[in-house]
């Protein structure tokens, strides 16, 4: 693990420290018995009615769909994705309906708990020693042309999976910025009671 500036207060599970989003990528391929493992912590994710709406669209660097899902990203984004081993596009079921029944209501969870989904996937693939970067600078409208993506379903981001690179060979402005990031402490999000004012 990088040097790091994360420093816990409670007795926190080393993974989640060794867990943070790298840019710089080897170009060594992720095999799909790895990917699988991934995907399969991720379906273990908690969600409402156990609807599971997560869906995942992914391209391998050496295969057919690899340029399609790279052109659709932000060039910033592009410029350092390049070189990782997966791209995978999370997407949420908006609706959901009673096992069984085809009455598809509005699903108020469904970014929340593709949201876990996620989380769960990068600490498989910290698990693993691959390292994860999600980003939401997509082209999210020629995303879901180019991907056949259904109006019912939201692409909440893309996220690119590899074996961590060198920082070096990440423009120079970048390379400030490659390394795990600390947090806020709890008292600024975790509050007994109302909403502060």
């Amino acid at each position: 693990m990088a040097s790091s500036p994360r420093t816990v207060t409670r007795a926190v599970d080393p993974l989640f420290l060794e867990r943070w989003s790298p840019r710089a990528f080897d170009p060594s391929a992720v095999p799909q018995d790895d990917l699988d493992t991934i995907f399969d912590a991720a379906r273990w994710a908690p969600s409402a009615f156990n609807y599971q709406p997560w869906r995942f669209l992914y391209a391998h660097r050496d295969g057919a769909d690899w340029q399609r899902f790279l052109d659709v990203l932000a060039p910033f984004n592009q410029g350092w994705v390049k070189n990782a081993g997966v791209i995978v596009f999370i997407l949420s079921d908006t609706l959901m309906a009673a096992p069984g029944s085809d009455d598809y209501k509005p699903s108020h969870s469904h970014s929340f708990d593709a949201g876990a989904a996620w989380a769960l996937l990068a600490l498989q693939a910290t698990r693993l020693g691959y390292h994860t970067h999600g980003m939401t600078g997509v082209d999210f409208d020629r995303a879901r042309a180019e991907l056949g993506v259904p109006d019912r379903f939201r692409i909440e981001a893309a996220v690119a999976i590899g074996r961590q690179g060198d920082k070096a060979d990440l423009p120079q402005a970048l390379q400030a910025r490659e390394g795990p990031s600390d947090r806020k402490p709890i008292e600024d999000f975790a509050f007994a009671g109302n909403f502060p004012g």
